[in-house]
């Protein structure tokens, strides 16, 4: 049921109830709303740097700590990658995890979900969104960029005057999309994620195939970024960026506030 449906109702009803039952159809409504409030999240199949055997994958933190954020504000979510299926974890990650991460990354429908039974694309349905968001981990690096079919869900999502957003690596997934007339659809926008100064600490500036600065900047975008490794997110309209594995909050806060 659209949500533009459930307002007509509200609308051609208020009038017709009396001040209790209005009281209890509104509450009903604002429910069902909440309810129909659902994002889409976007994890990697990939699991190796590129053609050696170094382990990437998600970045744990940047899926779990956005996902117990919209949950608290009573909003869904479904899991997707490339493949669909198995989503590995960036080894690394875990040994930076805390007790909020652990305890998400051990639920049993966060496991059966995310990292057992991801959504392939040819499985979502845009129309069901309000957002997208787009996790990190180097292994996005490999298997974002060139996804068309999930370009398509977050264009027909942003087109339906929902939301874009990505932490850290993840955004490499807004690199194939496009605006109406073609042009990148960074261009001119303010957007963060991982820096070319992050990837030098990181240890792994020779293993990436492209460095997220010199992308936006190859597309027109306006890169932000704080100090290395400090919480950082910025909002352009309905582009929702995070700088770092730091930022998943962030990003969480600045979609909720616009979604409410």
């Amino acid at each position: 049921m659209p949500i533009q449906y459930i307002h007509n109702l509200q609308v051609n009803h208020m009038y017709s109830l009396t001040d209790l039952e209005y009281h209890y159809q509104k509450k009903e409504l604002e429910r069902l709303i909440l309810i129909m409030k659902k994002v889409l999240v976007v994890l990697t199949n990939i699991s190796t740097y590129g053609n050696n055997d170094d382990a990437t994958g998600l970045w744990v933190g940047e899926a779990t700590e956005f996902v117990t954020e919209l949950k608290k504000a009573n909003i869904d979510v479904d899991y997707m990658s490339p493949l669909g299926g198995y989503v590995p974890i960036d080894p690394r990650s875990l040994k930076y995890a805390n007790k909020e991460i652990y305890t998400m990354y051990r639920d049993p429908k966060f496991l059966t979900k995310a990292l057992q039974n991801s959504l392939a694309p040819v499985e979502v349905n845009p129309n069901d969104y309000v957002a997208i968001y787009y996790t990190g981990g180097h292994g996005v690096m490999w298997d974002f960029p060139d996804n068309l079919q999930i370009a398509k869900i977050a264009e027909k999502i942003y087109a339906n005057n929902g939301y874009i957003s990505s932490v850290c690596h993840g955004i490499a997934g807004l690199f194939p999309l496009t605006n109406q007339d073609g042009s990148a659809f960074l261009t001119q926008k303010k957007v963060t994620g991982f820096t070319t100064s992050e990837e030098y600490l990181s240890g792994k500036f020779r293993e990436v195939p492209f460095l997220n600065e010199k992308i936006v900047h190859e597309q027109s975008g306006i890169f932000m970024k704080k100090r290395a490794y400090k919480p950082y997110a910025v909002q352009d309209g309905r582009l929702i960026t995070g700088q770092n594995p730091f930022s998943p909050k962030l990003v969480a806060e600045l979609l909720i506030k616009a979604l409410a």
